[in-house]
């Protein structure tokens, strides 16, 4: 006498058979699978003050909740990032970038001194950043009384210099975008760019 099984129950048996044989594996090689208490870690946010934000990477604008507690030095550190459920334009979402923000601000690997890489160096050395800042307003100032442009060959108006780039970053508050475009174009700057692209 034969007996037929269907698909679903053979199914289920190998099923049942595969994890017999994982579990009783898992008990030979001596892993205990009695259930165990786990004591949770405490929240790295418990303590801290939520401070609201704006994502700094595009145009949406979606809201963040900063996590700060006091360091060590007496200033705030932050100790998380995360979405806003308030905000309602993200209502506590974040797309990767945004979700990873904390790694922007907290991060190791940030350079936080200026490198300036002497024409035909190979290496980087720190540069003083006021030494720095008054570089850069002596090349720009250089380059635009150079290559300044008043009146096109036909007597056309322009009042410009193709000679000067500038590109915006993301991470770039809208403040700081008013002043660099009033700054630019002032200065005759053509070639104004931003890498925020939704």
């Amino acid at each position: 006498m034969s007996t037929t099984i269907s698909r679903r129950d053979f199914l289920r048996l190998s099923g049942g058979v595969a994890a017999g044989t994982a579990l009783g594996g898992l008990v030979a090689m001596g892993v205990d699978l009695k259930p165990t208490t786990v004591k949770a870690q405490e929240a790295r946010i418990v303590r801290a003050r939520a401070v609201p934000s704006v994502c700094p990477y595009c145009a949406v604008g979606c809201g963040t909740l900063v996590h700060t507690v006091q360091g060590e030095d007496g200033r705030p550190k932050i100790v998380n990032i995360e979405g806003d459920r308030n905000s309602p334009i993200n209502k506590g979402t974040l797309c990767p970038k945004g979700a990873a923000s904390f790694q922007l601000h907290v991060n190791p690997n940030r350079v936080t001194k200026v490198l300036h890489r002497k024409p035909g160096a190979t290496e980087w050395e720190e540069m003083d950043l006021n030494e720095a800042m008054d570089r850069v307003a002596r090349l720009v100032k250089e380059t635009r009384d150079r290559t300044f442009v008043e009146k096109a060959d036909d007597g056309t108006p322009l009042m410009h210099t193709l000679a000067i780039f500038s590109l915006g970053g993301a991470t770039l508050d809208n403040e700081w975008n008013h002043l660099q475009q009033k700054l630019l174009r002032g200065l005759g700057v053509v070639a104004i760019e931003n890498q925020a692209r939704i």
